[in-house]
């Protein structure tokens, strides 16, 4: 396989689309917890301590999540550096690197996504007793 400088580009879109919608899942968690901790603080409930609870997790997942998603990003960058200074063998090295925590971001949008689904579950067990 040959690897040439368009190699670890390839990433750079994907992470990058990726980091924005990992950031818009923060900023609606973020407004979301806002509104709950509002709401707990006036009338406490069990459902929105359980909510809460939840959407900590979450943010600590997405935090994870754009944490390995810019790791991803650096290798891949680094990746590109090594291959100016034609160091071909690290530039690899790097861009599996990238690959590896691209692929962990990606599994921990996965848990966040069950767990937002869990969340939803909450919100509707209310539902279910009427």
């Amino acid at each position: 396989m040959d690897f040439t400088l368009q190699t670890p580009t390839l990433l750079f879109s994907a992470i990058s689309l990726l980091m924005l919608a990992y950031t818009n899942r923060f900023v609606v968690i973020a407004n979301l917890i806002r509104e709950l901790y509002a709401q707990h603080t006036k009338e406490p409930s069990d459902i929105t301590f359980a909510q809460l609870a939840n959407l900590r997790k979450r943010m600590r997942i997405i935090r994870n999540m754009q944490i390995f998603g810019g790791l991803s990003f650096f290798f891949s960058v680094l990746s590109l550096l090594l291959l100016f200074a034609s160091l071909d063998s690290f530039a690899k090295i790097a861009f599996g690197i990238s690959i590896i925590m691209l692929l962990i971001s990606l599994l921990l949008l996965i848990m966040e996504l069950q767990i937002s689904v869990h969340a939803l579950n909450i919100q509707l067990k209310d539902f279910d007793s009427k």
